[in-house]
């Protein structure tokens, strides 16, 4: 067995978190439409909106930060080397 790449391992854990949150996303919010169409009906304030808009940005983030810039996690590694090679240029 070859040795983990830490990077890919967590680059791997974010995207495994997301597919579970999104999953969570789904179901929870489906049953909270549920539970507003049974008690509230369609003619009244669709509150299940608060949580899906809300929820809703946490999980763009997310995706973000797991799909489409998952070595964001490098940028602090990144910005140390930086500024120890601008220390030893002084």
């Amino acid at each position: 067995m070859q040795p983990r790449d830490e990077k890919l391992w967590k680059i791997a854990k974010r995207r495994a978190h997301f597919q579970r949150d999104i999953v969570s996303y789904f179901f929870t919010n489906a049953i909270l439409i549920t539970v507003w169409y049974l008690t509230s009906g369609p003619r009244s304030h669709f509150w299940p909106v608060w949580v899906l808009g809300f929820w809703g940005i946490g999980l763009i983030t997310e995706y973000y930060r797991a799909y489409l810039r998952p070595n964001d996690a490098d940028a602090v590694e990144q910005e140390y080397e930086k500024l120890l090679k601008e220390k030893q240029n002084r």
